[in-house]
């Protein structure tokens, strides 16, 4: 092989690997989609919308059996009151739900907004009718937030969701 031979190997060997990445790198990934529609509220943290069930991500609300305990130590059902809070946020208004992952029960996990670009995740946290998850935490902030006001479950006290369903295992549905 000549020289010249050997180059135009090296260079079309070079074209084929880069074109197998990009092929890689672009079509491999699945794209992110987004889930818009009327939502039927589940529970503080679970909507579906055309047949597919939302878990909203990065944030876990009481369970719709759980009770919660006021400043004064009265009983409250805080789950029922989270679902009931999400469902009046909502007020019937389209959701676009901008998909991440699935769960271990094939949920959709997403991150939802009204038509106006509110975060419905965020606003669950911020006044105080779910609890921040996640390594990150994206919802951290709005979680001290709601805390430091005593929003929500923040007024009185409270077992976290996930402890909840730990103690309840036959009770609770969903994580």
């Amino acid at each position: 092989m000549s020289r010249v031979e050997a180059k135009w190997l090296v260079c079309v060997v070079f074209i084929v690997c880069a074109l197998c990445f990009y092929g890689y790198k672009n079509w491999n990934v699945p794209s992110p989609t987004a889930i818009t529609g009327k939502a039927w509220v589940i529970d503080g943290d679970t909507v579906i919308i055309s047949g597919t069930h939302i878990r909203l991500e990065g944030i876990d609300a009481p369970e719709m059996d759980q009770t919660c305990t006021d400043g004064n130590g009265k009983s409250w059902p805080c789950g029922q009151t989270a679902t009931r809070e999400l469902r009046g946020f909502i007020r019937g208004n389209d959701l676009t739900c901008d998909t991440r992952a699935k769960d271990r029960y094939q949920r959709v996990l997403a991150v939802c907004r009204l038509p106006d670009g509110s975060d419905v995740n965020a606003w669950l946290v911020q006044q105080g009718w779910a609890l921040a998850t996640g390594f990150v935490k994206m919802y951290g902030s709005e979680q001290d937030e709601a805390e430091a006001a005593k929003r929500g479950i923040w007024a009185g006290r409270f077992t976290p969701p996930w402890e909840w369903r730990q103690e309840h295992p036959r009770r609770s549905a969903s994580p």
